[in-house]
């Protein structure tokens, strides 16, 4: 037992390496400029002026929530049609879920800003037919769409990843037992999928509220979010304490709402016949 103690601890060591490197201290070191002034001497005023910044926070949230629930209303079905189909194409739908992210984010981000401006594809395809342009960089539903399709491979494959494990005989037996396909879905389905939802919520949910690239491109400028705000403190005022003190809050924002969505996922898991 102490050898397999002792080797077990051995095997691990590289993963302990890693987060006390690459998590750990740049946590601590956020929560060291968080507290700190210019000059080094503790304060809370970088914390005292986060109240500033309310209306920013709460923007964030609400289009990340927004863009979350529309990625979850388009990725369910999709991921159970994925699941259903037959393995090769299964493996063409996969790709053309994949095929966007093999380009860097920053290239699809700024090839729809392309798309969506004045003079872009778009409005262009819309002159040609009479029709006035449309303004749609700068404006929230831009941001929202370009969060939405950045992300949106991140909910389908968790959820195709449990739907597809869900075996068959389960659905036959709630047909035997008289089910429809609404309470196949509601009774069988559903509560099994929803380890999948949660984590699609959890990886849309959190690179969204934290994102501030996507905002700057499709926002034009206008729409400031969390990210946006402590990049600007960071890169331009190099003002890193109030930047740290912005992710700190953030960063306890993100680990509560995970603990949140986990708490309700607990039990879900049963099937209701």
């Amino acid at each position: 037992m102490k050898k397999r103690s002792l080797g077990t601890t051995l095997v691990a060591c590289p993963y302990y390496l890693w987060a006390a490197i690459f998590v750990i201290v740049p946590v601590i070191m956020v929560a060291y400029y968080a507290f700190t002034d210019s000059t080094g001497a503790f304060t809370i005023d970088n914390i005292v002026e986060l109240k500033n910044y309310s209306g920013t926070f709460a923007v964030s949230i609400l289009y990340s929530l927004i863009a979350t629930v529309i990625c979850l209303v388009i990725a369910y079905p999709f991921a159970y049609v994925m699941s259903r189909k037959g393995p090769s194409a299964q493996r063409i739908m996969m790709m053309l879920v994949m095929l966007p992210q093999w380009m860097n984010l920053l290239i699809r981000t700024y090839s729809w800003m392309n798309i969506l401006e004045k003079n872009g594809l778009i409005n262009s395809l819309l002159g040609m037919v009479g029709i006035d342009g449309l303004k749609m960089i700068g404006t929230p539903g831009a941001v929202i769409f370009g969060m939405i399709y950045n992300y949106l491979p991140y909910m389908i494959l968790p959820i195709y990843t449990v739907m597809s494990k869900i075996d068959t005989s389960l659905l036959e037996s709630a047909e035997d037992l008289g089910s429809n396909a609404l309470s196949k879905l509601r009774r069988v389905i559903l509560p099994l999928s929803i380890p999948g939802v949660i984590s699609g919520i959890t990886m849309v949910f959190v690179p969204c509220v934290s994102t501030f690239y996507i905002s700057q491109k499709l926002g034009g400028g206008k729409i400031m979010l969390v990210g946006d705000v402590i990049e600007r403190q960071i890169q331009v005022q190099n003002n890193y304490n109030l930047g740290s003190a912005l992710s700190l809050v953030l960063m306890i924002f993100i680990l509560i709402s995970m603990a949140v969505i986990n708490r309700f996922s607990d039990g879900n898991e049963e099937i209701i016949v």
